[in-house]
């Protein structure tokens, strides 16, 4: 219970901030966080809010301050005043300074008013500065020597500083995302909006913690054994070691406690039967998205049944009853658009005549130029586009078939230099490829066992026969693979050769 006590009255602190003078105490308290060990008295402060245009009685400004006092945000000031009068040391008696917790307090709400609605970005990038930091730490510890107490301190404190700015900035992220997509009044401009910044950036996001997280924890289940030695060198030396004498209770850094490095840990990896932060994440990611597609289905059913027209059919009624024939006419065509019809003399097709008996469903529409759809006119406006320049093109498609053409005939020239003995070179891809097309079309000619499988190119002056061959393996090699053929021959000559 006395612990509990002391957690409540320290709380008071905050009582400042929702008093119904909050906006005085807190022109007060930013005067004395305005600088580093400010000292002020009752007198002081009212002319320094008098500068501000803040007016303040004195006994108004020592009642407050007195209050302030009693709540734990300042302290007396014991600091010796010299004086040269009784007046002015009435005045200036009454000193008062911040305390710690009041300059926290302080501090926090300022963080709290100048961030309130705004979203914060979250600093992805020190992710990766968190796993590289903690990958050299580990490496640093597990060499022999271990770490000096220099290296092993900076290390600690930008690996912490960098998680705690990563951890806060998600956190607010996320609080931020989850306070817009509660929201059940988003129009289709803001539900866009918000649907890109949760599809892209949102997922970017949980994609660079999945991709390091898994890092960070294994470089923290290395360096879990080195803990408590590297705990103690960081201990060691420092502001706690000077006051331990003096019964001063001290906060350390960041990463000079086991329960600051078991929360670390806590954050990317379940432990004790926790979730880690980063499966929490994902959760939160899952929720987002389903208040995203329930604003999406709330859209859809809302324009689904469609908008009321009471009002304005109300509206027309009057202007109806009030108005003369003449008028009530044009009044009522305008709102419903009930146009008469308009007659437009198309030239018919003369060969789909359309019987006058036929029906309009089953018959094809007929095609209305644009000018004449949509302006009303039979001439076309501006002027005709000119013929396109495609001789680059067609240059171009020359070459092409030029270099085919030379490839083709260096083939053949290949195969014919090989004809001998196609099984004992190694032919080129090219060559391959060409021997191939031959085959496929002899093949498709005739059959090699009625000897009328032969095909002849005249433009390479190539002719080739398959020729039935029983137990013949005749294998072709190329850099493009090999290629098998059983009980066939094959016989590559010239067109003049053949006779053909």
């Amino acid at each position: 219970m006395g612990e509990l006590a002391d957690d409540l009255g320290r709380l008071e602190a905050f009582t400042y901030l929702t008093a119904p003078e909050r906006a005085t105490y807190l022109a007060i308290m930013r005067l004395f966080t305005a600088s580093l060990m400010t000292d002020l008295s009752a007198q002081q402060v009212v002319e320094e809010l008098a500068a501000q245009e803040v007016d303040l009685h004195l006994d108004t400004a020592v009642s407050r301050l007195n209050q302030l006092v009693g709540w734990g945000n300042l302290l007396p000031s014991s600091h010796t005043v010299r004086v040269k009068s009784i007046e002015e040391y009435q005045r200036a008696r009454s000193r008062y300074q911040l305390s710690p917790l009041g300059e926290r307090v302080q501090r926090q709400a300022d963080d709290v008013l100048s961030s309130a609605d705004a979203a914060r970005e979250i600093s992805r990038e020190l992710l990766g500065l968190i796993s590289n930091g903690l990958g050299d730490l580990t490496n640093r510890v597990e060499q022999p020597g271990g770490l000096d107490t220099g290296t092993a301190r900076e290390t600690v404190a930008a690996i912490f500083a960098q998680f705690w700015a990563f951890r806060d900035s998600v956190r607010d992220f996320y609080a931020f995302l989850g306070q817009v997509l509660a929201r059940y009044d988003l129009n289709s401009a803001e539900y866009v909006g918000f649907k890109d910044l949760l599809l892209d950036y949102v997922e970017s996001i949980t994609e660079e913690i999945v991709l390091l997280a898994p890092r960070i924890e294994r470089h923290l289940h290395r360096l879990w054994p080195h803990l408590p030695g590297l705990v103690q060198v960081l201990r060691d030396g420092g502001l706690a070691g000077a006051a331990a004498d003096l019964g001063v209770t001290v906060q350390r850094s960041r990463g000079h406690e086991l329960a600051d490095w078991t929360a670390l840990r806590a954050w990317f990896s379940d432990a004790d039967g926790r979730r880690s932060e980063v499966t929490q994440l994902r959760d939160a990611t899952m929720r987002a998205l389903q208040s995203l597609l329930a604003n999406a289905k709330r859209m859809i059913r809302s324009t689904g049944h469609g908008a009321s027209r009471r009002r304005e059919l109300l509206r027309l009624a009057a202007w109806l009853d009030t108005a003369d024939e003449e008028s009530a006419a044009d009044l009522y065509t305008s709102a419903f658009g009930l146009y008469g019809a308009r007659h437009l003399g198309i030239a018919a097709d003369q060969q789909g005549v359309v019987p006058a008996t036929a029906s309009w469903w089953p018959t094809p529409a007929v095609q209305v130029p644009v000018a004449l759809r949509d302006r009303g006119e039979r001439t076309p406006r501006g002027r005709a586009s000119g013929i396109a320049d495609r001789s680059a093109l067609q240059q171009a498609l020359i070459d092409q078939a030029a270099v085919l053409h030379e490839l083709r005939v260096a083939a053949a020239a290949e195969l014919l230099s090989a004809a001998a003995d196609l099984g004992a070179v190694n032919l080129s891809a090219p060559a391959v490829h060409l021997l191939l097309e031959l085959m496929a079309q002899a093949l498709g000619a005739g059959d090699p066992l009625l000897g009328n499988a032969v095909t002849m190119v005249v433009d390479l002056g190539l002719r080739c026969e398959l020729m039935s061959k029983p137990r013949n393996v005749l294998t072709l090699r190329s850099a493009a693979g090999n290629f098998t053929a059983q009980d066939i021959d094959i016989a590559i000559t010239r067109l003049e050769d053949s006779g053909g």
